[in-house]
């Protein structure tokens, strides 16, 4: 079976490990790497040994599958065009800048039959992946992404940076839709949002408390997830998934009422597991673990908060 032909639009931090996956990936031919500044993509092109392009369209109709890894005002119009020329789209989060350019890049996937994927890369985290069985019947959750201040980024405010990442895991582990959404937030060093807090309420019951900042002195991915029998901790920075549940039998003199779990997990490579099921869902054509849909819903989601920190 020949390769799936791929290339990277964007060849800037994110996109250069993008093509560097590609390019390791059996059943990939990585053919091309885009940018319209010559300096990005001649290095990146002459380090895989592939072509420099730097006007996407010069490759419609001559690839199978990209990578979209732009600013996000770019993201529309460049999936879209490789949407129409019958091409494969993983595209970066959040997935486009507006929730109607959203729903109109799975109305054109739809279309055509081929597969968008979103670029939540935390959904590929093996700490999630571990834990994913444990966090039905959430009742609270609680989530800190804490981050330096990076210039990269910066096109956005923080909800839609770092926040949409939680954003997305929350949501699919609660399944439901949310009825309120509280949110506090300032800019410290950029002219958009740099720290921010939501309270998401949903239907149910269940209540997350959502907090991100780019301008930490440190970098830390925490969540807390709080069941009726049980609590989780994950560390997906770390890697370290703990369980703490209620004992099913009575606890023998001096022990605690409930048993601990931790387990550790080497380190992974999410961005390589996330390409390569992108592969994998247009080879057996099965859906995509973080559909077009899901990068809609936390873009729904992240612009309602936005909202709620204008008012």
């Amino acid at each position: 079976m020949a390769g799936i032909r791929t290339a990277v639009i964007g060849a800037g931090y994110l996109g250069r490990f993008h093509a560097q996956k590609y390019a390791q990936e059996p059943g990939s031919e990585l053919v091309a790497v885009v940018d319209p500044r010559p300096e990005a993509r001649d290095a990146l092109a002459r380090e895989l040994g592939v072509q420099a392009v730097a006007d996407h369209r010069e490759l419609l109709g001559r690839v199978d599958a990209v990578s979209v890894v732009t600013t996000t005002p770019a993201h529309f119009s460049i999936a879209a065009d490789f949407l129409g020329a019958g091409a494969h789209v993983l595209v970066e989060k959040p997935v486009t800048e507006t929730v109607e350019q959203a729903r109109e890049l799975i109305a054109r996937a739809q279309a055509a039959g081929r597969v968008l994927q979103v670029g939540h890369l935390e959904r590929f985290n093996p700490t999630i992946v571990a834990a994913e069985a444990e966090l039905s019947g959430a009742r609270f959750i609680e989530c800190q992404r804490l981050a330096p201040f990076k210039e990269r980024g910066t096109d956005v405010n923080v909800v839609l940076d770092l926040m949409i990442h939680d954003i997305d895991i929350v949501q699919s582990i609660v399944g439901r839709p949310i009825e309120s959404i509280d949110a506090v937030g300032t800019p410290v060093f950029s002219g958009a949002v740099d720290i921010a807090n939501a309270r998401l309420r949903f239907e149910g019951g269940c209540v997350a408390d959502v907090t991100a900042s780019r301008v930490s002195l440190k970098t830390e991915r925490r969540m807390r997830v709080f069941r009726d029998d049980a609590y989780l901790s994950l560390d997906l920075q770390q890697r370290i998934l703990t369980v703490i549940r209620k004992r099913t039998t009575p606890a023998a003199q001096g022990e605690l009422p409930v048993t601990i779990d931790e387990r550790s997990f080497e380190q992974a490579d999410a961005l390589r597991a996330e390409i390569h099921s992108f592969l994998d869902c247009i080879r057996t054509g099965r859906k995509p673990l973080v559909s077009g849909e899901d990068g809609l819903r936390a873009l729904e989601t992240a612009m309602r908060i936005t909202a709620a920190l204008a008012r």
